[in-house]
Parts: C-alpha cells; structure tokens; sequence
C-alpha cells in the first residue's frame, strides 16, 4: 500500500556497480545458458555462485536490471485485512503536525498500487520450506547464528577500494559489550547507542529478528568553541536532538557540566551539572550557531542499524545474535527545510499521478538517495554468510520505508522511539521495558496493536503469539498481556521458534533471492493476496482506520479501560 517516486521529479540512467559494461552483460544474457531467462535471473545467478564482496552486476538501468520496480511495497502490504484486520496503520498516517506531509493515511483503507504493484512479487511468502527446514539441525544453526561475520567487513571493504562508509564501530557484533552503560561507544568512534521500542511487528524478535541502532552526530556537535571534543558538549546536542525530533521543549539528559557548555540548560540561574535542559532551541559548543528545526535531523546525521538472527544463551534464553543479517547505514548528507519536504511530496503525487514507477539516484559506494537528503546504503549476508555490498534492489527495498510513508519523522523510525532522556540512553534492553503506549493513545502500544490486527504479525501467521496472548474465539486476552512482565516477554520467541526462524532465513540466504523476499516465513501464509485489485479487493470501514503517533508516552502506566474505549481513536 506504499510506493515511492523519484523526488527530484526525473528519472535518472544509473549505475548498479559500474565495472561490467552493458555489452558484457548482454552478450552473457544471449548466450545459450541463458537465452531465455530474464536479464535478473542472470544476475541472481551470479549471486548464487560468487562470494565477491561486491559482485559486478551491470552497468544497465534499472528498469532493465530490476526484477521489481516497486520493490518500495513490502510484503506486508498484500496481507489480506477481511474488513476486519489493520496492520496498515502504523505505517500510513497522515500529518500529525511534524515535517512528514505524505498525508497517506488513506491507504489503510484503500489499494492503491501501480498496475506493476497489483502483482505480490515476492515470490519467497509462497514458498513451502518444510522440507528443507528439517535438513538443518538444531546445532547447525546454533554455530551459525553464533559466528561473527562483522568484524573482517571493514578491511574487505577498504581492499576493494570501496569509497562508500566502511564499518567503523569496533566490536560491534558483541552487543552491548561494545558500549559503556550510557551507550557511547568504547572503541572511540563516537557511535551513541540507545533503548527503544522496537516498531509493530516485522521487527518484533518473535517474527525472526533482533536488530540494534546507534547515532552519530557530526564532528561540530561534539566539540566546544574551540574544536576540543568535548563529552558535555556532545551529550547536550544528543539531547537536545532527541527534543527536536520528538518534538518537546524540555528532555532529560545525562548529567552534563554546564560550565563546560557555557549555557544554563536547565534554566536554574547557574552554571552547575544539569541532567535536564529545558532550553532546546539551539545547539551548543562548536555547533552553536547551527540551524534547528523541530523534527529534522541536522546534516551530517549518521545511523547505524544491524539486523540479527535470535540468539540463544547458553540456558536457551532468546536475545541478539553475534551474526548479522544485514548491516544497515543512512547519512544525512544534506539538510533541506520543511518547505523543501513538503515540495518534495507535492512532487511525489504528481509523479505518482503521472503513473511513472519508483526511480531513485543511485550514489555508487554510498548507496541510494532516498529524495530526502538521506544517503542509504545496506550490507547483506552473500551465500557462505559473509556480508556483501547490497545490490540496487536490494537497497530499492528499503526505500519505500524510509521515505515514503507518512508515519516517519525525518524518514527515521527508532529514535523517536527511544526511551525519554537519560534513561534511553545505552544499548538495547527489551528486559524491563514496559509496554508503553503511544501519544495520545492510553493502552499499551503492543495490547493495541494485537487487538487491531488479530494477530502477532501483520501476515497474522505467527501462531506462537495466538496461543500465548488470544483467546480460543480469537480475542485477545487483555489480561494476559498486562500481566507480561515486560516487553522481553510479550515479543521474545520460545527457544524452539527462535531456532526455525533462524533456519527459514539461512534458506533465503543460500538462495541468495532476497529480491523475492527476506522474510523468515515457516510456511505460506494464508493470509496474503498473490494479487490486489485496486477497486475489487475487499477493504477496511472507516471505523477501522486509526489516527497513530510514531513517538511513545513514556511517562504514564497501564491504565484499564472500559472495553471499547480503543475505537475514540479511530478516524470517524
């Protein structure tokens, strides 16, 4: 229910990897091996045979490389809603007052795909792995998941000559051991972990993956006047972002030495250590005179975002892996203003309008632009494990969330989501971490979202979750879930679930097919449509369709409510 066009307004010829001329290719597609397949079977071929770092795939345009064009619309958006069910709202919203104007809040109700993206194109969903699945035992994939293929990414990388961003947070693939108890990290290269929610329900663990995110604010914001680095300045400009982008005045903070940022922070009349400040109109130290804007990012944000398999301790507790599936980096290469978003989205419903398909200029080593001043750039698990440089589709995928749904701020999920203040600041740590609801909204966020969609996933495939928190009629068992301990225990899988959706995907990752699907599905869903008409497919009412805040209240607790008492928040 989503698609993304080219914000610029053109179509652009790219480049996919660059060292293979077109005739190379052409001449490979004509020979007799390959004379009748599509030019992406090709090149899922050569997926499927090299272990190169970044495999050379073409120098062809898109239209002619891709297998989908609307690579943008995830697989959750073909699920089958009965008139009943809606996972769509926490992706398509309309403006709540910060800088996303997509105003797509009508696709919750309605389909609207191109006549490309009427087609569920991928292809994995349907696949029946059973079999297979019971080819890997429990041990396999327990010295799988435990294996660390981050660390050597980085000098493969620099001995290609890759001139993109190359892993640079030592460690990384141990966690929270990488970070001190406030989340900065050890190795001194500045990445700030932080505690968050994670978003309903593709990154729920119980669906198939772990995942961790850190920030980085640009040099200028870590340093004082005179360009020292200085921790105070930095842990200011932390907070004083996460006001911007959640959209308050006043953020708590880790304690910070108001002489060394020479500002009174927390409005008290004097210079002393401040853990609030209450004045987030500017930044301070060397990047003072910045410019601030609520709900942006300043230029020269990075993110960094590794997404795992569930690791097991040894008492078979599930948590984070040390193997990654993908390593995931944006940066905010370049700041644009709200009026300039707001043109950009103006232009995207032209194009959309105009019927032009997905287009996105492509940046070499550093990924795709994402329209928005966001570089993107994705690392994937290549056949033996090892991370690669993700393909243009393979990054296509993860255009369409990150720029073009209207529940985003700033075309970022996690850090909007983050614990309030001091106490969100470290690694993640689902342990203790209540379900707290969302703004505007009273019951926990997780309670909701179960009840609305019906299910523990958006495919409401997830029968694990079915047996632990609804009823046998299909309702949900309100008390149950408020008598969860935390949200550790309302999204962790069993140790038995954990360890089949860690070998659903490392199925996916022998096939090399992630263009047909990176989804851990255990078998085919039921229900999701292979093909969506735009006018005959059976929607949701109204009364279905719910208004929804990205940002959590962190500062009230459960509150039971009459039954019913949810629907005040549907769009009448």
């Amino acid at each position: 229910m989503l698609r993304k066009t080219l914000a610029s307004g053109s179509i652009v010829l790219v480049t996919l990897w660059g060292p293979v001329p077109t005739a190379a290719l052409a001449a490979e597609a004509a020979a007799d091996t390959h004379r009748k397949k599509p030019l992406h079977e090709v090149l899922l071929e050569r997926l499927r045979t090299t272990d190169a770092l970044k495999p050379s795939l073409a120098d062809v345009h898109p239209v002619t490389a891709m297998y989908n064009r609307e690579a943008v619309i995830p697989p959750q958006c073909y699920t089958r809603t009965e008139q009943s069910f809606n996972p769509c709202y926490v992706c398509h919203q309309n403006s709540i007052g910060h800088e996303n104007v997509m105003n797509d809040g009508e696709l919750q109700h309605n389909y609207s795909f191109s006549d490309l993206g009427t087609r569920n194109h991928w292809k994995n969903l349907f696949e029946d792995r059973s079999e297979r699945l019971s080819g890997i035992s429990d041990d396999q994939i327990l010295d799988w998941v435990a294996d660390d293929n981050y660390s050597a990414l980085g000098a493969k990388l620099k001995a290609t000559g890759f001139t993109g961003w190359i892993p640079d947070l030592e460690n990384l693939h141990q966690g929270a051991q990488a970070f001190d108890k406030y989340g900065f990290a050890k190795d001194g290269s500045h990445w700030v972990a932080f505690n968050y929610k994670p978003m309903p329900s593709t990154f729920w663990p119980t669906n198939g993956s772990t995942d961790d995110v850190m920030i980085r604010l640009a040099p200028r914001f870590r340093q004082d006047k005179s360009g020292r680095y200085s921790r105070d300045v930095y842990r200011a400009n932390l907070a004083i972002v996460e006001a911007t982008i959640k959209g308050v005045r006043t953020i708590g903070t880790l304690p910070v030495d108001e002489k060394e940022v020479a500002r009174d922070l927390d409005g008290d009349g004097e210079l002393s250590i401040a853990t609030r400040i209450t004045d987030t109109n500017a930044y301070v130290g060397a990047a003072e005179g910045e410019y601030l804007e609520p709900y942006l990012y300043p230029a020269g944000t990075e993110f960094l975002h590794t997404v795992r398999y569930i690791g097991l301790d040894g008492e078979g507790s599930p948590g984070i892996s040390t193997r990654m599936k993908e390593v995931r980096y944006m940066r905010k290469w370049r700041f644009y203003n709200k009026p300039v978003y707001a043109r950009y989205y103006d232009v995207e419903i032209m194009e959309k309008e105009m019927g032009h398909l997905p287009g996105y200029t492509n940046l070499g080593d550093h990924g795709l632009d994402n329209g928005f001043g966001w570089s993107v750039q994705g690392f994937i698990e290549n056949r033996k494990g090892e991370l690669r440089v993700a393909t243009f589709e393979e990054n296509t995928f993860c255009m369409g969330c990150h720029g073009s749904i209207g529940s985003t701020i700033d075309k970022t999920f996690s850090f909007a989501r983050k614990i309030d203040g001091a106490a969100g600041w470290g690694y993640i740590d689902l342990r203790g971490m209540r379900d707290a609801p969302t703004r505007n909204e009273i019951r926990g966020e997780i309670e909701t979202y179960l009840e609305r969609v019906g299910g523990g996933s958006e495919f409401r495939n997830n029968d694990e979750m079915k047996r632990r928190w609804f009823r046998a009629d299909g309702s949900l068992d309100v008390d149950k879930v408020r008598a969860a301990r935390d949200v550790y225990e309302l999204l962790m899988p069993s140790k038995e679930r954990a360890l089949s959706l860690n070998k659903a995907y490392k199925l996916i990752v022998e096939d090399q097919d992630f263009i047909y699907g990176r989804d851990a599905i255990l078998s085919p869903p039921e229900h999701v449509y292979d093909r969506v008409d735009n006018v005959e497919t059976v929607t949701l009412p109204l009364e279905k369709v719910y208004k929804w805040d990205i940002r959590l209240d962190w500062g009230g607790g459960h509150s039971v409510v009459a039954a019913g008492a949810d629907k005040g928040t549907a769009r009448r």
